[in-house]
């Protein structure tokens, strides 16, 4: 057995330690690439002190990190875990996208050869190959871009090869045009009418109108109890989410505080809201009887499923295809016989429900501050993102009208 090295004061020195002529200690170790490097220091305790940092970095990967030479699944890690303020359905929902979509594929390129184009033909790749929406795609993307963002500011790369790139893709995939978010006026009458005049899908009527008409997330909706109803306003105190265990991967049902101070707010009931809700609980009322389930220690849930239990938002995106695909059908039928155009209503989701009550909102106020407050959004950039679709469109119409009316003049 070789014996142990010894300082100049009989000291055992670990291995990769040595003591040089001068005094000094150093301490030499091989990188990732296998490249020979050396600390140095003037005693043995502050040697180790460097040395147990050295380690730790490694183990963190901020050497391979710091070098460019990582690839964007441990760039990811590093972005997420410096993420220590997100609730757990959040981060839930940010490790199931990153695991179903990027890790496999585009996770193992090495972050500094991720080019413009590169992201570019990965989301058309998504797009075309996969068939993901153009919504799932920027959740991808809100992922990606972060990721790199963190690169750019610790200057391991110079550029963010994300930026820009939804922007592409949307022209790409609407003809230049953008993605249409909201519905438009006459397609959302369309299906608030099929759904108050059918016999089965008429018990729907209370939830969609105070989604379309408060703009309230699906998770708010449906986290509201009677005491959040005061006469004239609802005041949003809670968030019901539905996600996957991060430990069981089983989807579970918790009461979260609003995902932002700013989600916690005060609504105005128009008139067809009360409406709503005054019909949603005589209609409980005199049938399975008033919500009593329990979640998180909250009880009194306004709404409920057909069993009387607590409704999720997969249950109201199952009625939103059930209701669309029925009415056009219908629909299609009704205005071949009538010889005029159809009225079609696209597919959507519950957020295109709030996302439509944005855009009404924002063709009669424009109060960005007004708007923002009512939405619950947390920065004014969302708000305004909203408001220049929304007047952008209105231009748009306008112009057609004027084109029109120019056209039967001439």
């Amino acid at each position: 057995m070789a014996k142990a090295r010894k300082d100049d004061k009989g000291r055992a020195l670990h291995q990769g330690e040595s003591q040089r002529s001068d005094g000094r200690y150093q301490y030499a170790y091989t990188d990732p690439f296998h490249r020979r490097h050396f600390i140095y220091a003037y005693d043995l305790q502050s040697l180790r002190e460097k040395e147990k940092k050295l380690i730790r970095n490694q183990l963190d990967g901020l050497d391979v990190y710091a070098a460019g030479k990582c690839n964007v699944n441990t760039a990811y890690d590093r972005y997420i875990s410096g993420k220590i303020d997100l609730k757990d359905t959040t981060r839930s929902n940010y490790d199931y996208t990153y695991n179903r979509y990027i890790k496999e594929k585009f996770g193992w390129k090495k972050l500094i050869d991720v080019k413009f184009s590169d992201v570019l033909q990965f989301y058309i790749h998504l797009v075309d190959v996969e068939k993901l929406s153009l919504s799932t795609v920027d959740s991808v993307h809100c992922l990606l871009h972060p990721t790199f963002q963190l690169a750019v500011r610790d200057d391991i790369i110079r550029k963010n090869p994300t930026d820009g790139v939804m922007k592409e893709l949307n022209k790409i995939a609407s003809g230049g045009t953008g993605v249409r978010h909201a519905l438009k006026p006459e397609e959302e009458d369309a299906f608030l009418g099929y759904v108050e005049e059918h016999p089965i899908y008429h018990h729907w009527w209370p939830i969609f109108v105070i989604l379309f008409r408060t703009g309230m997330r699906i998770g708010e909706c449906l986290g509201l109890i009677w005491d959040d109803i005061d006469g004239d306003n609802i005041h949003i105190n809670r968030n019901l989410v539905y996600y996957p265990d991060s430990k069981t991967r089983k989807s579970v049902m918790r009461i979260n505080t609003p995902k932002t101070d700013a989600g916690r707010r005060t609504i105005p009931m128009c008139m067809k809201v009360k409406k709503a809700l005054k019909m949603e609980r005589e209609e409980q009322l005199t049938t399975t009887g008033l919500n009593t389930s329990e979640l998180c220690g909250v009880t009194g849930f306004i709404f409920q499923n057909r069993y009387g239990g607590i409704m999720s938002p997969q249950n109201v995106n199952r009625a939103i295809k059930r209701i669309t695909d029925d009415y056009n059908a219908q629909e299609l039928l009704a205005a071949s016989r009538a010889g005029r155009d159809p009225v079609i209503v696209p597919k959507f989701s519950c957020h295109i429900l709030r996302h439509t009550f944005a855009t009404r909102l924002c063709e009669v106020e424009s109060n960005m501050k007004v708007i923002q407050s009512v939405m619950g959004h947390k920065n004014i950039e969302t708000t305004m993102d909203i408001y220049a679709e929304a007047t952008d469109r209105g231009k748009l119409e306008a112009l057609e009208k004027l084109s029109k009316k120019l056209d039967g003049l001439s």
